[in-house]
């Protein structure tokens, strides 16, 4: 297992793409837009690869000077459990730190409250709808 920084663009990007698509977008009804693609070469974009498969990935889009959001987090379906997703937590919180940011924060689905608390994750408000589901702001310190 190798997590790495996933250049905005190349082959492994469409990887990424394609992982999140079928994953977070379809069960939804949504795909992505170009400009939704675009933006995205501003963000850090992280990828846990089993030699050329993709498993996972997450981004980290910057809030400001001293926030860093996490999103887009997905394993695929078969894997979960078995601990890419926090291996690439803690390769993504650990690349916030190293670029000075002090503090993490995600809007997380409701069913996914219970793997990021056991990360150090704490609830930063009460329930909300996005993308037509339960989700709940949390955050860290760094």
């Amino acid at each position: 297992m190798a997590i790495i920084i996933i250049e905005h663009g190349s082959k492994e990007y469409r990887k990424m793409i394609d992982l999140r698509l079928h994953l977070l977008r379809k069960p939804l009804g949504m795909s992505f837009t170009e400009k939704e693609l675009e933006e995205e070469k501003n963000n850090i974009l992280i990828g846990c690869f089993d030699d050329d498969k993709l498993e996972g990935c997450c981004m980290l889009v910057p809030k400001d000077k001293y926030m860093v959001q996490l999103r887009q987090m997905a394993v695929i379906s078969g894997l979960q459990g078995k601990g890419i997703g926090r291996v690439l937590m803690q390769f993504a919180e650990n690349i916030a730190r190293d670029r000075g940011y002090k503090k993490l924060m995600m809007h997380a689905r409701k069913t996914a409250i219970g793997f990021y608390e056991k990360l150090g994750y704490k609830k930063a408000g009460n329930e909300f709808m996005e993308v037509t589901i339960p989700h709940y702001e949390m955050e860290k310190d760094l």
